[in-house]
């Protein structure tokens, strides 16, 4: 196998030098570091994904959209992905309450970084799909036991 990254059908994809992700702040390791801490939390890049899909986002069509969240983990998100400037909340002092959300500019750049990721569970759903079903029937193999132990007994 060539070590040459030109090759388009090669598994290795390149990566840019990581000179060019050398923070220049204290405290990250590198901008993909960064990011991650802006990030970080199971639901927050789908916030973002579908925030991005339509403009101003209500807080119902985000419960419909990010499926299996809570309420409380939904609202504790969106104040996070708030307090770091990356979507912004709009009350519109009505009754019934009217609250919308919506990407500051950083929120819509962060965003579309978020698109080739989006472009590859898509492309490769399928292996992935499969791989977790493997994950699965693994984990369940393990615990088979100590659930039959626990009857012996």
């Amino acid at each position: 196998m060539s070590s040459d990254n030109s090759d388009p059908t090669s598994p290795l994809v390149p990566v840019p030098p990581l000179a060019t992700c050398t923070p220049t702040l204290p405290g990250f390791t590198c901008g993909l570091d960064a990011t991650l801490r802006v990030i970080a939390g199971k639901w927050k890049p789908l916030i973002l994904y579908f925030v991005a899909q339509g403009g101003p986002t209500r807080y119902g069509a985000l419960r419909r959209a990010v499926r299996d969240v809570s309420d409380k983990m939904l609202i504790q998100q969106l104040k996070e992905l708030e307090r770091d400037g990356l979507v912004k909340r709009t009350d519109y002092k009505e009754i019934p309450p009217r609250v919308d959300y919506s990407l500051t500019p950083m929120g819509r750049s962060l965003a579309e970084a978020l698109v080739p990721l989006c472009s590859w569970g898509t492309e490769n759903m399928a292996e992935v799909t499969r791989l977790f079903a493997e994950r699965d029937a693994l984990n369940s193999r393990r615990t088979e036991p100590t659930r039959q132990s626990a009857r012996i007994e």
